[in-house]
């Protein structure tokens, strides 16, 4: 049996919100940025670091309004969200200069969604042989960096 010890996690799970509730949509709120590692917020939409990440840099655009899908946004939350798919992308070249950027939705629990039914982009940063044998043998990812320094890179690109 295969055992990864992550002491960072008890937190989340003992803070874990009722299913009827939406993280995201409690993250939409308002409040201290900093400590919910929002990055920045838009009218619309907002930017937070995600803190399961795949790869160090890995943040998520978000819709404020709880909606699934591309096909319910109004044309100013398209704006918006297009200029800050712009701006992450910058922040994450100018603090990490990947070789890459995974950009993705997966709209639907099927579709691999870790929070269904709020819209979501990810932007994770790749480099050339970061798919290494952790990923592929031992089933476990690496990241390299803390969410306090991976806030600090990206905070001041906002």
């Amino acid at each position: 049996m295969k055992r990864i010890y992550a002491p960072w996690r008890y937190e989340y799970l003992i803070s874990a919100k009722k299913e009827d509730e939406c993280l995201f949509c409690e993250l939409a709120k308002g409040g201290d940025v900093r400590s919910k590692w929002i990055l920045h917020r838009g009218k619309l939409w907002y930017v937070v670091l995600n803190i399961y990440p795949y790869t160090s840099g890995h943040i998520m655009v978000v819709c404020n309004r709880h909606i699934e899908s591309f096909s319910e946004l109004t044309p100013e939350e398209n704006t918006e969200f297009m200029g800050l798919m712009s701006r992450s992308e910058k922040a994450i070249k100018k603090a990490y200069r990947p070789h890459g950027i995974n950009v993705g939705a997966n709209l639907g629990r099927s579709a691999g969604a870790g929070i269904v039914g709020h819209l979501h982009i990810h932007l994770v940063p790749r480099w050339h042989g970061d798919t290494n044998y952790m990923t592929a043998i031992g089933e476990t990812r690496v990241v390299s960096e803390d969410l306090e320094e991976s806030y600090e890179k990206l905070k001041s690109s906002f």
